[in-house]
């Protein structure tokens, strides 16, 4: 299965040459060389969203947006539909109250986060396995600590949910080393499959020292056959302001 974590940033018209319109052509020329089998993507409006079901003719795209009236940011997931089953779906924010569109946690910026979750029926191997995806909060880190934990929490509620193969991927906003991200670094049923690719955030390429934020981790059920990322340029338009970060795994 290869698979790819993916915030295409919000598109309000404000980077220049890396606007969204002109960053189209060479995202869908890239997801058609590459093939993906599911893609997890961040940062995604509702114009971005219909653009992603309009020309992504092999995909579904699951996603709702996190605002009190599901407008604004989703965090979609696109998965080939001759491949897979969805079998649940949920969504769920990252607060006090994950059922109440729009909460927050108290520090946190003015933005609700989301997680979205989704569990898939491998039709190939007959296997179930689970993937979440969600974008943490750019300013609060103890908001960001008490998603992540919430995240968790939500996975070992029932005993059975931890026997699913699971994927947790997304922008965490948070370098590997922080606070933040021991939860799951220490955890035993999680795997950085990304550690050591290096830089994710690199701001259209204006950073000197590119930020370790966008994340893939695994639970033991799954290998990581090879991981990279995507650092296509095209006369200085980028993919994104992240690099997408691409693994193949085994099941």
């Amino acid at each position: 299965m290869k698979l790819v974590t993916f915030n295409i940033r919000c598109d309000y018209g404000q980077d220049g040459i890396n606007n969204f319109s002109n960053r189209k052509k060479l995202i869908l020329d890239k997801i058609n060389k590459e093939k993906p089998d599911i893609i997890c993507f961040q940062e995604v409006l509702p114009h971005i969203a219909h653009w992603l079901r309009e020309v992504l003719k092999e995909y579904y795209v699951v996603g709702l947006g996190r605002d009190e009236t599901f407008g604004g940011e989703q965090t979609s997931i696109a998965y080939r539909w001759a491949s897979f089953q969805l079998a649940d779906f949920e969504v769920f924010w990252l607060s006090p109250t994950p059922k109440l569109p729009g909460s927050r946690y108290i520090d946190q910026s003015t933005c609700p986060r989301i997680c979205t979750m989704a569990l898939f029926h491998d039709e190939s191997s007959g296997k179930l396995f689970r993937i979440l995806n969600l974008h943490l909060d750019h300013e609060g880190e103890q908001a960001r600590e008490l998603a992540v934990k919430q995240v968790l929490g939500k996975l070992g509620e029932e005993d059975a949910a931890l026997l699913v193969p699971t994927i947790i991927t997304g922008d965490f906003n948070a370098e590997p080393g922080s606070r933040e991200m021991k939860a799951l670094k220490v955890s035993e049923e999680f795997t950085d499959i990304t550690s050591g690719i290096g830089g994710t955030f690199h701001d259209f390429g204006r950073l000197k020292k590119e930020e370790i934020i966008d994340y893939i981790f695994t639970s033991r059920h799954f290998t990581c056959v090879h991981i990279e990322r995507w650092e296509d340029t095209d006369e200085g338009v980028y993919l994104t302001d992240h690099y997408p970060v691409c693994a193949v795994l085994n099941l």
